[in-house]
């Protein structure tokens, strides 16, 4: 290393080491607009504003630094990932917010919890399984649909909710426009996609072959949830069925 290459070097470590010193030397009445520049800078705003509260907190109850940073950090990734989740239910595109906390399960003894349980955990989602509810009208096969479909986005996944029907509309429009195989990927985005009222409207053969081309698409890379609704009252139960996508 020649003494110019040195030299120079020498001097943009210290231009860097500025800013940092500067920083760590903020007087106590700066602090606060320091903080909420940097916050902004790092697009951290629940930290901007629960800092010093959080401060107060961590001196009042003697925190190490460690635990004040873990409950500043902490904080701000439980806002973010609140505001996940809220997208992706908004996005989801459900008729009405429903969980499964809200269904009666009294109203069904034969319906299995251990089963709703294993399908609340989203499992079946990550491993790309398909669900399908069986049960004649009025048992809440679609208040189901939802509420596993609201845990699904609590838990990270991206869903999109629809009727049979509407679907089919979709894709018949889409096809009509040239564009079927760009709708059938956009809807591969989603993790997974709910198909409500299955059963209520016979599908004639272009609506059969266009739903074949939605389950086809989905094949080992998203699930499918369908609330089929049976028209006889043999079963009157809505009865979860998981099984892996078929080709």
């Amino acid at each position: 290393m020649t003494a110019t290459t040195a030299a120079t070097t020498a001097a943009t470590t210290a231009a860097a080491a500025e800013p940092a010193r500067q920083l760590r030397t903020a007087p106590a009445d700066g602090l606060p607009s320091m903080l909420a520049y940097l916050t902004r800078v790092l697009k951290t705003p629940t930290i901007g504003r629960c800092w010093e509260e959080l401060a107060a907190q961590a001196r009042d109850e003697n925190w190490s630094h460690e635990d004040y940073l873990a409950a500043v950090l902490q904080r701000q990734v439980a806002e973010r990932e609140s505001a996940g989740t809220m997208m992706r239910i908004r996005t989801a595109h459900f008729p009405a917010v429903k969980t499964i906390e809200d269904f009666n399960l009294d109203h069904l003894p034969s319906l299995r919890r251990d089963v709703l349980a294993h399908l609340a955990t989203g499992l079946f989602v990550a491993k790309a399984e398909n669900v399908i509810l069986l049960g004649p009208p009025g048992l809440g096969k679609t208040h189901l649909a939802i509420g596993l479909g609201v845990k699904a986005a609590h838990a990270g996944f991206s869903v999109l909710f629809d009727t049979a029907n509407n679907w089919i509309t979709r894709l018949t429009e889409a096809h009509q426009a040239g564009r079927l195989e760009a709708e059938l990927k956009k809807i591969r985005r989603y993790k997974l996609i709910i198909i409500d009222e299955v059963g209520y409207i016979p599908f004639d053969q272009d609506a059969a072959n266009l739903f074949f081309q939605l389950i086809a698409s989905r094949y080992e890379i998203g699930s499918v949830r369908s609330p089929p609704t049976c028209r006889s009252d043999a079963g009157a139960r809505p009865s979860p069925t998981t099984s892996s996508p078929q080709p």
